[in-house]
């Protein structure tokens, strides 16, 4: 069987990734909800168990990428991710959705890094760069695309579009054993094997350079915060909004087309804020950088503060549609800010140490945040509001400790 070009075959498989995970996406929270009946603190731990589960496998799965094939381990986590939500799909308990969170969690670490390491052993690592920037474009039209496929499909079964794209996703499998390309895999040696040790370098190097420079030490901090919040708001406002309003039918359809439009909506509007953006803001001067990122995170916390608290779902949307807006610039914004002034040989790690806080920050939060909801899913979710306010301070105070030191 002919190999597909890698370059080419990257980009399909993004637009295809995007596609079925948005199809998914769009109804999943609303299924767990009306479908599976699971509480404020059942979803939340849905979320926590998916977190830990990528937390516990993130290192050792990049055992089989690194020392024997980016490739395998690529097909290996497609495969147990469309296991994963057919699961999901056909079996609406709590206990089933749990058991696919922790598929889905492992599947993803299969893929995570796995990826980018195979192109970019594949094509070289500048053409590579170059294939991640416009893979954006691939990215962002297939998530549309499969927002608007969800809509018809969940109108058929709430369950349709999980079910679907879980059996995609897995055929994504199969099509990647058939054409797939790896030419340019070095194994790692069996003596550079020892995972957890590179781990623990990684950490102590890290460490190093976050104690050397005070302002790593309040941007991680922010990413902790980042990390806190974001479970209490993921994994209830669905629920919260299906809870406290009639949702229209939009064309006689159910209450996916609405959830469907909704996010489409969201992604349309922030497409064109980030357009916005990159025209008036300088992304090289932290000092931009960092008022930027204190204006959004103070808006965020606003945004999720009125949805708990809107009478109206026309001020709801708004309120959705801001916290989507204010997140898709937030993340790269973030990234340039931590990415200012780093040493070469220490930007990976730092790097790894964001993602490192934020799934931690998660995995603190989310049973709080569900403990909170049987209260209130309203209360959790103005909670969530509050967790982020502490980020306000000390954005601002790594932006002063930068100007020092300039």
């Amino acid at each position: 069987m002919k190999k597909i070009d890698a370059y080419k075959l990257y980009l399909g498989l993004i637009f295809f990734n995007s596609l079925f995970f948005s199809m998914i996406f769009v109804v999943t929270s609303f299924y767990e909800a009306t479908i599976a009946h699971l509480t404020g603190l059942q979803l939340v731990l849905v979320g926590t168990t998916l977190e830990v589960t990528i937390l516990l496998f993130e290192i050792p799965t990049g055992i089989v990428a690194d020392a024997y094939s980016r490739r395998l381990s690529i097909i290996i986590g497609y495969l147990i991710m469309g296991m994963a939500f057919i699961v999901e799909g056909l079996l609406p308990a709590f206990l089933p959705i749990v058991l696919a969170q922790i598929l889905w969690g492992l599947g993803y670490t299969f893929t995570s890094g796995a990826t980018q390491a195979w192109l970019s052993d594949e094509i070289g690592e500048a053409s590579a760069n170059r294939a991640f920037l416009r893979a954006n474009q691939f990215d962002l039209t297939g998530g549309l695309a499969g927002m608007l496929l969800a809509i018809p499909l969940g109108n058929l079964a709430v369950n349709l579009p999980i079910v679907a794209g879980g059996a995609a996703i897995a055929a994504i499998a199969i099509a990647l054993t058939l054409f797939m390309p790896e030419h340019g895999f070095q194994p790692v040696r069996p003596e550079n094997r020892n995972t957890w040790q590179h781990m623990a370098d990684i950490f102590k190097k890290g460490l190093a350079a976050v104690r050397s420079r005070p302002t790593l030490m309040a941007i991680l901090g922010v990413g902790l915060i980042f990390g806190l919040y974001s479970e209490g708001w993921d994994r209830l406002w669905t629920k919260y909004l299906v809870d406290h309003f009639t949702l229209p039918s939009i064309f006689g359809m159910n209450a996916v087309a609405f959830l469907g439009l909704l996010r489409a909506g969201g992604v349309i509007l922030s497409l064109l804020a980030t357009y916005l953006v990159e025209k008036r803001m300088d992304a090289n001067n932290p000092a931009s950088v960092a008022r930027a990122l204190l204006g959004l995170t103070a808006l965020l916390a606003a945004a999720i503060f009125v949805f708990a608290f809107s009478p109206l779902l026309g001020l709801s949307v708004a309120a959705i549609w801001l916290v989507n807006i204010t997140r898709n610039l937030k993340a790269p914004l973030y990234d340039a800010w931590v990415n200012q002034g780093l040493d070469s040989d220490t930007r990976a790690t730092v790097f790894s140490m964001t993602g490192q806080v934020d799934a931690i920050g998660q995995v603190a939060s989310g049973p709080l945040a569900g403990l909170v909801s049987l209260w209130s899913i309203q209360a959790a979710i103005a909670f969530a509001s509050l967790l982020l306010t502490p980020a306000l301070p000390l954005i601002a105070r790594a932006n002063r400790i930068r100007s020092q030191q300039q």
